[in-house]
Parts: C-alpha cells; structure tokens; sequence
C-alpha cells in the first residue's frame, strides 16, 4: 500500500462523496479510481455496466487488471447504444 497525494480540493471532494455514500475517504477514493481505470480500458461501457463489471469481479475474486484487460470477466464490446 502506498500514499497518494492529492490536492486539498479533491480531498474535500472525497469527504463530502464519502459521506454522502456511507464509506471511508479511502474507499471512496478506491472506488472512483476503479471507475476510471475501467472506463478508460472500456470507453464502450456506461457506468451501470462498469458497476456490474466490478460485481462480477469481486465474485471472482477481486479486480485483476489482466483479468479486465484480457476480457476474461464477460465485458462485452458492444456499446449501449446497440443493447437498445
């Protein structure tokens, strides 16, 4: 485990966020840098699916990038926009 710094602006960010969702400064930090790590390894997905991602994930063990990354968790590649 490492520190990350983060300017005062953010932090205050993650307080007010963390609050609101019941979880730790450092869970919710956690949180939002899964969300970004996987929308920017699948810009195809919206959030409700990079959420289920991350279910699915955890069932599995636990996020593994080279998991993701390799598609072994079932993320489709097709976009939102062509389920409906």
């Amino acid at each position: 485990m490492g520190i990350v710094k983060i300017s005062d602006q953010m932090h205050e960010n993650l307080r007010v966020a963390s609050n609101a969702m019941s979880r730790s400064i450092n869970a919710q930090a956690e949180h939002w840098m899964r969300v970004g790590m996987l929308t920017e390894m699948h810009p195809q997905l919206d959030y409700r699916e990079i959420c289920q991602l991350l279910i699915r994930a955890e069932l599995a063990g636990g996020l593994d990038i080279v998991g993701v990354a390799s598609g072994q968790l079932g993320v489709s590649n097709t976009s939102s926009a062509e389920k409906h």
